[in-house]
């Protein structure tokens, strides 16, 4: 059962050939016996998870079940969920037990899916590789021995390893699509604004988005079916009508024009990644579409003014965790400050340290202008940039992460280097653009990614180029050896 893909146990659970009960069996016995390698996830809510798989099952006798009833999830521990611990990957929140759901959480238990557990993570999503957690680093399913990327590295190693049907993740600057290429799954995120960051721990509040990892794209068409759409306690939310995304997956494509970005072909992209990716865009060739060159000429700058934004952002999203209202209290404070400053000295890890330093640097007086507002003037014209391209092209594509899995520890001491591990990816970021990265095939004997872009609101353009391309290969259907 834990070999099929959501689309294919919907289908299962429909027709009576396994219940909700045994399908989260399955994977809570997988996560038992396969987790101890991964650390993939923080928190596992067996008996929560069996009791909402019973009412799934209700539900699917009464003939009341949706398309993701019963249906075996994983939620990145950056969602709020009722009564369960929610860490966001820190000792801060360590001992946080969220007193409501956040709206993804509340639209999938709607739906009648099962949450299986809460998957680990970056701090604070702070992290291309998932090593910046306090519960420990994440092991990559398809070798132990490298990072699974970051910052939604958890959901990435559950989906990989078959301990999830599909999870939640959060795409800040690649934080979906990075991690979905190196384990060798689907990732998708959605425009900035089309699913709801209310209950998400923020980070950087104009970039953070919600999305999907799965094993396909018609996974993630029926769970994005789920999340996406208006939330009027989400101010970030935008209220605009929500197709189905497995309506046009079928579509017939012929024609369609895919730009090529030569920034994304140039200097610093692995020969074996990039002859995986060429060999994808072939198979797009083949199947009608036409190629385009194109430039982003900005986009070399998306790195320096993330590095900017980001940080400024966090510094302030963070600046409510004081050890007085909620989270990690230092012992025996002398006083006030000293409340404030060993809390959070003690609380956050190095890698958040860092980042609300830069940030509160670039935020102070004499330096806003230097700093965050030309940060802001650069994003701009990265945007225009996707703009005058998406005018000449349907879909951008391009090689989701320069190189595949690195060894864990081999970057940790490196910052500088570490960041440009998302140096494909920030750029959609900062623009606010859909973007998604599918298993394209294997270097090095690990997964590589394409990234497939696409305009506001046209993820149902990029599900059906997705599935499409995985209705001819077979890369989506691997599974790590060992975890069969």
């Amino acid at each position: 059962m834990y070999q099929k893909s959501i689309a294919d146990q919907a289908k299962g659970l429909r027709a009576k050939e396994f219940s909700s009960e045994e399908l989260t069996r399955e994977y809570l016995d997988r996560i038992k016996r396969f987790d101890p390698q991964l650390n993939s996830y923080i928190t596992v809510v067996a008996d929560f998870a069996m009791a909402q798989a019973r009412i799934a099952d209700e539900r699917i006798a009464k003939g009341d079940a949706g398309p993701m009833t019963g249906i075996p999830l994983a939620q990145k521990d950056i969602f709020c969920t009722n009564g369960v611990r929610t860490s966001c990957g820190s000792k801060m929140l360590d001992n946080f037990i969220a007193p409501y759901d956040a709206t993804v959480v509340e639209r999938f238990n709607q739906a009648g899916a099962v949450m299986l557990g809460k998957t680990n993570m970056d701090e604070f999503a702070m992290g291309s590789s998932n090593e910046t957690s306090f519960y420990g680093p994440v092991k990559n399913p398809w070798d132990t021995k490298t990072v699974p990327g970051g910052s939604s590295g958890g959901s990435a190693a559950s989906v990989a390893a078959r301990l999830a049907a599909g999870a939640t993740g959060t795409d800040t600057g690649g934080s979906i699509r990075q991690p979905a290429a190196l384990c060798g799954i689907t990732g998708i995120k959605p425009t900035y604004g089309r699913v709801s960051r209310y209950g998400m721990i923020a980070f950087a509040s104009s970039l953070d988005q919600a999305g999907i990892m799965t094993q396909t794209a018609e996974d993630s068409a029926m769970m994005l079916n789920v999340m996406a759409g208006f939330d009027e306690r989400d101010s970030t939310s935008l209220d605009k009508p929500v197709p189905d995304y497995t309506a046009n997956l079928n579509n017939d494509f012929k024609g369609l024009k895919i730009g090529l970005p030569k920034e994304y072909f140039a200097e610093g992209l692995d020969s074996g990644v990039a002859s995986v990716v060429e060999a994808a865009i072939n198979e797009y060739k083949k199947l009608g579409a036409e190629i385009v060159d194109i430039s982003l000429p900005n986009s070399s700058l998306s790195v320096p003014a993330y590095y900017v934004v980001a940080p400024a952002e966090c510094s302030s999203n963070l600046s409510r965790f004081d050890g007085v209202r909620f989270g990690y209290r230092c012992e025996d404070p002398k006083d006030l400050e000293d409340l404030y400053t060993r809390s959070r000295g003690e609380g956050f890890g190095p890698e958040v340290k860092r980042r609300i330093m830069v940030g509160a640097y670039a935020l102070s007086a004499g330096y806003y202008d230097a700093y965050y507002l030309k940060a802001q003037k650069i994003r701009r014209l990265i945007s225009d940039d996707f703009k005058q391209a998406l005018n000449q092209v349907d879909v951008i594509m391009a090689p989701t992460t320069p190189t595949v899995a690195f060894n864990i520890g081999e970057k940790v001491d490196d910052p500088i280097t570490m960041y440009l591990s998302d140096i494909n990816t920030i750029a959609v970021n900062l623009a606010g653009l859909p973007g998604m990265s599918i298993p394209a095939g294997f270097s090095q004997n690990l997964p590589v990614g394409l990234q497939i872009i696409g305009n506001y609101f046209d993820e149902s353009r990029l599900l059906n180029v997705a599935h499409q391309y995985q209705q001819v290969t077979d890369w989506h259907t691997q599974i790590p050896k060992g975890f069969e």
